[in-house]
């Protein structure tokens, strides 16, 4: 995909990164997002359209959040199946408006037309300074791994509704917030990026664990990773259930987390800015070492596996 496109003197951060950017001038970027939501696999059983709309703008501005860009404008195309109610389609304006408020930015207008699946697309536009976007590329060996929450809610979630271990509108508090009404933790990822703590971050929305392999490869470095932090519903769910609460949180996704690698000196500081969110879970290491899980005595290797999209 990079080598069709092919790059710009001008671009910034293109491919494999949570954003692009280009330059502008006085030290000023252009920061440019776009992805979209897809009725048939990415819209679970129990899920509202506004519900939808609204998931389609916290995983935009998620990736706006691992680089510490606020949203300025945001623009989004519609593709909308016949079958859709008129109440339908007030509930998808209804998420969109209300998400786009949520994270302080507007709105102004795309393009809508018929399609098979539900398509909901939007592209995000910001700026910031050029010496304050923290990219995924920048963890150095001695790091410490963070990240801004507890993984498995969202993983949980969906296997109830998918293995129809409970009905949607029976789900825990707790999973039910996860998969219905996630968050993007915008202020969080704004205020770590003007610490100069933070080396390298990434949205967690693809999971866990393929999240550490996407930052692992664009640092050219190792990870291992000590302490996985498990929600508690999620623990709930998997004993409940008969599921494993550790893969649940390594090989789920759609959390949006983020991973931030912080300069072993500056961890209090950074500690400070996320407002005391922020979970040690590992260290930066050698390129060599991969991914590694060291627990309760044991080195195990962290597959590289996420999020898996589903028929509804």
């Amino acid at each position: 995909m990079e080598r069709s496109f092919g790059t710009s003197e001008r671009d910034v951060v293109g491919f494999g990164d949570d954003v692009s950017a280009i330059n502008l001038n006085n030290n000023r970027l252009a920061v440019l997002k776009t992805d979209m939501l897809v009725g048939s696999t990415d819209v679970p059983m129990g899920m509202s359209m506004r519900q939808a709309a609204r998931k389609t703008v916290v995983a935009n501005v998620s990736d706006f959040a691992a680089k510490g860009v606020s949203p300025y404008a945001g623009l989004v195309a519609l593709g909308l199946p016949a079958k859709l109610s008129e109440r339908d389609v007030r509930q998808i304006a209804n998420g969109l408006s209300g998400g786009a408020k949520e994270y302080g930015f507007p709105l102004l207008g795309g393009d809508t037309g018929e399609s098979k699946d539900l398509v909901i697309a939007i592209s995000l536009f910001g700026l910031i300074d050029r010496r304050r976007i923290i990219l995924r590329s920048g963890a150095k060996i001695g790091d410490i791994v963070t990240v801004t929450g507890d993984f498995g809610s969202a993983s949980a979630g969906l296997r109830a509704v998918l293995d129809r271990k409970i009905r949607p509108n029976k789900l825990p508090r707790g999973l039910a917030r996860a998969l219905y009404h996630p968050k993007a933790e915008l202020d969080i990822g704004i205020s770590l990026a003007t610490t100069g703590a933070i080396t390298a971050s990434i949205d967690s929305s693809d999971g866990l664990a393929c999240s550490l392999h996407e930052l692992s490869e664009m640092s050219d470095v190792g990870i291992r990773v000590t302490d996985v932090p498990v929600s508690r519903a999620a623990r709930d769910f998997a004993a409940r259930y008969g599921y494993d609460a550790l893969d649940l949180a390594l090989y789920g996704g759609e959390e949006y987390r983020l991973i931030v690698t912080v300069k072993r000196r500056l961890l209090r500081a950074a500690q400070s800015a996320a407002h005391g969110r922020l979970k040690p879970i590992g260290v930066v290491t050698k390129r060599t070492e991969g991914i590694r899980l060291s627990r309760d005595g044991k080195d195990t290797k962290v597959e590289m596996k996420g999020w898996e999209h589903f028929r509804s």
